[in-house]
């Protein structure tokens, strides 16, 4: 008489943690969009257990063009564990970002000085530098104008024309504002007075 016995396997009934990282990327805004996909499977709790044992259903892909920052919102339920042999399969997602930086622009009006000769002194042109605007989002004038001597300069004021496109918010604007003066005539003025 034999005793067979019966070999079996159970089910790894310790919980198993997945973790995903999804990607992350960075840009200057330029009008144009901007995607980020992918993730990337950075830690398995269990060595037995492979990536190859679940299923991605989602959609790995965060895509913006405004400056800003952007999560890629990946879920849990988006995974799907396909192996039968561990009962309790936990998917952990750690945030990645797409993050658009405003554009840097540096906008410079000009400073100047004349004597007064009874016309407006005007400098209308703007010096752009940083990255400049997007073409067609806007320009920059200055508004400054004076015409007779004053105790102070006036604020060679700018001022930006915006396209429908434009949004504050996608520019880190400074401004350097020049002056303009009118200074007094020093000519000696004679004044010949005729009697009747």
């Amino acid at each position: 008489k034999t005793n067979e016995g019966k070999l079996s396997i159970t089910q790894v009934t310790d919980e198993v943690t997945v973790t995903i990282t999804e990607h992350s990327g960075s840009a200057t805004y330029d009008g144009t969009e901007h995607i980020v996909t992918g993730y990337d499977v950075t830690k398995i709790s269990n060595s037995l257990y492979k990536a190859s044992d679940f299923t991605f259903n989602g959609k790995a892909e965060v895509k913006r063009t405004d400056a800003g920052s952007y999560n890629m919102e990946l879920k849990a339920a988006d995974f799907t564990n396909n192996n039968t042999n561990f009962a309790k399969v936990t998917f952990k997602i750690e945030d990645g970002k797409l993050t658009i930086s405003p554009r840097p622009v540096t906008l410079t009006s000009e400073t100047a000085s004349k004597v007064y000769d009874g016309t407006p002194l005007t400098r209308p042109d703007v010096t752009i530098t940083g990255d400049g605007f997007v073409k067609g989002e806007a320009i920059a004038k200055a508004t400054g104008s004076v015409t007779n001597v004053s105790e102070s300069p006036v604020t060679n004021t700018i001022e930006i024309e915006k396209a429908a496109a434009y949004k504050d918010s996608n520019y880190q604007i400074k401004k350097n504002e020049g002056e303009l003066s009118i200074t007094p005539v020093t000519d000696e003025v004679t004044v010949t007075i005729t009697e009747h």
